[in-house]
């Protein structure tokens, strides 16, 4: 979905319990009853934690009568312990309360987010032409499993798996990489075929996250 002006962020906010902007995660928003989480000021690398999530979530919790927002800026910085509980506050909206989700890389969300959540992007930007922000040869992969025959997983899934240094890390940034890919392209051309690929590459990396067998997943995912 799309957007032409930051002035309509609020108004399309409002009418969801989740919505990731793909902006700048320093985009000023006009939102009343706003309450904005960013990573811990203490940490060397940007990160919001599980900890403050979780301060951040409860504070849906009180018995409010007016429309609410809360925005998490940039949406990416958050770990994955602290995404699992996000994960549990969303799924279960309160009354009158709106996550704002702000991040320029949607694809490192996990993909349990971006299945539930409403992705936006802006319309003027050019921001759907962009590749995603991968390796070279990650993003090769990506295409590679997006475009693959059912025969040809196999051996795609052999080729991914022969090196055994971060095997599973890397294959999880191939799948990331591939979710993005799939979302841009339906996006620019609402052809329903990229939704269902979509479909079986966040079933592949909610499987591949869980420890799951990479090379069985990576065949039997994507059939």
């Amino acid at each position: 979905m799309f957007f032409d002006q930051i002035s309509q962020i609020p108004t399309i906010a409002k009418r969801t319990s989740c919505a990731i902007f793909v902006v700048s995660p320093y985009t000023k928003l006009k939102l009343p009853n706003a309450l904005t989480l960013t990573p811990a000021e203490d940490k060397q690398t940007p990160v919001i934690t599980v900890e403050q999530i979780r301060e951040f979530t409860a504070l849906t919790n009180s018995k409010e009568t007016s429309e609410r927002f809360f925005v998490i800026a940039p949406a990416d910085a958050m770990n994955e312990a602290a995404e699992n509980a996000f994960l549990k506050s969303f799924e279960e909206p309160k009354p009158h309360c709106h996550f704002v989700l702000l991040t320029e890389h949607p694809s490192a969300l996990l993909p349990t987010i971006l299945s539930r959540a409403q992705i936006f992007y802006p319309h003027l930007t050019g921001v759907l032409n962009l590749a995603p922000t991968a390796k070279n040869k990650t993003l090769e992969y990506a295409k590679k499993l997006i475009a693959a025959q059912p025969q040809d997983l196999p051996a795609i899934a052999t080729e991914l798996t022969k090196n055994k240094t971060k095997t599973r890390e890397q294959v999880l940034e191939i799948t990331a990489t591939a979710i993005e890919l799939l979302y841009k392209s339906y996006f620019k051309t609402s052809n329903t075929k990229f939704l269902s690929k979509l479909e079986n590459f966040i079933q592949l990396h909610e499987n591949l996250s869980a420890n799951g067998h990479i090379k069985l997943h990576l065949v039997s995912d994507l059939l």
